[in-house]
């Protein structure tokens, strides 16, 4: 953890308002209807406050601690993801008739943003999709636009709830990769925030906002709020090479034991921070004036997602199954170098059935070692 400044909460009202002076669009956690959401912030004073999150799998419940921490949960239903590959985006319009249509493609967003207590996973998360959409031959425009306008005000985690896996994953608790100012909340002694700057944009801002300089203990006080919680995570991705595991088993019994506990929902995909499947529609006006065409979030857990000529190539619920958690942890790899993974441990919690993915690895890794056992005895 690098050296930093030390901001009071009145000096952290200072630095949205800074965000907010430069024409940005604050965002951040907000606790309404009971989960905390990402939304449009004014000031300190629309952050959850002594809020925290119970989750496990298939549930998760906001209560209420016994401090006034602002960052005190740790993630809910909500991804940085819908502020960069918007849900629903219009591609391009058409206007006249016939031969006097003219084709225009959509703006590119101009709107400048703040993103106020990204975690350490979700950093994570914005660099995978960083490499999917805004890198290489097939740029997606409108990411690209969207995430270099993007400030990011990132939070090490200080507490962690019972789906978090960020350790096993390399993602956290502490916030690191790219981002413009990182934040260590400290409540031992003075409500008091450890800031350090990650790029030269993030150092002019808090050059310019009341601080003091940070002293040993309080880089001490921040380091045991990140151990703290790094020991504290809600369960773990099991040890070993997940990539081959799942490589070398397409036909595990295990896919359709899991599928008969699916309900091929898609909220897996939905609340996951990397997913990035959609599908596109064209609509036309009903009066014949134009036409447009619009791209919109969809997953691989429905039916018509791998529709061809005939049919579905993927009609069975383990098939699915099995298509989306291969491609998060193994052949992610083949396509960009990472897993798709960042162990946030939305999946779980936002399962209504409580599919664990982490369970489901180490049922498959379990079976294969009893297989090689036995076969080692014979």
């Amino acid at each position: 953890m690098n050296d930093g400044v030390i901001l009071s909460c009145a000096d952290l009202n200072a630095l949205i308002e800074s965000l907010r002076a430069e024409g940005r669009r604050t965002i951040g956690p907000v606790a309404r209807d009971g989960v905390i959401v990402y939304d449009d912030l004014e000031s300190i004073d629309d952050l959850p406050a002594g809020m925290s999150d119970e989750a496990a799998p298939g549930h998760y419940r906001l209560a209420r601690r016994d401090d006034d921490a602002l960052f005190g949960y740790a993630v809910g239903p909500h991804s940085w993801k819908r502020f960069l590959h918007a849900p629903v985006q219009r591609l391009w319009r058409s206007e006249g008739e016939r031969a006097a249509a003219r084709v225009l493609a959509e703006p590119l967003s101009q709107e400048k943003t703040a993103f106020i207590a990204v975690r350490g996973c979700e950093l994570a998360a914005i660099a995978v999709q960083d490499r999917v959409l805004g890198e290489g031959e097939t740029v997606d425009r409108h990411y690209r636009a969207r995430r270099d306008n993007a400030f990011l005000v990132a939070v090490d985690c200080g507490t962690a709830n019972g789906g978090c896996f960020c350790v096993s994953m390399g993602t956290g608790p502490e916030a690191s990769g790219a981002y413009d100012i990182a934040l260590t909340e400290i409540l031992e002694g003075e409500h008091r925030f450890l800031a350090r700057a990650g790029s030269e944009a993030g150092q002019a801002l808090l050059r310019n906002l009341p601080q003091r300089a940070a002293t040993a203990e309080d880089i001490r006080a921040a380091r045991e709020v990140v151990a703290r919680t790094a020991q504290h995570m809600g369960r773990a991705m099991p040890v070993g090479n997940v990539r081959e595991l799942l490589a070398r088993n397409p036909d595990h019994p295990r896919w359709d034991d899991v599928a008969a506990r699916c309900l091929s929902c898609a909220n897996c995909t939905m609340v996951c921070p990397t997913c990035f499947c959609t599908s596109v529609d064209e609509a036309s006006a009903l009066d014949g004036s134009g036409t447009a065409r619009v791209r919109r979030w969809d997953s691989c857990f429905t039916m018509d997602f791998s529709y061809v000529h005939g049919g579905g190539v993927r009609s069975s619920v383990s098939a699915r199954y099995r298509q989306w958690m291969t491609h998060k942890l193994s052949s992610w790899f083949d396509q960009f170098g990472t897993s798709g993974c960042v162990g946030c441990g939305r999946c779980i919690v936002w399962c209504p059935v409580g599919i664990d993915i982490t369970e489901e690895v180490r049922a498959i890794q379990a079976s294969e070692r009893e297989t090689e056992a036995r076969h080692g005895n014979a």
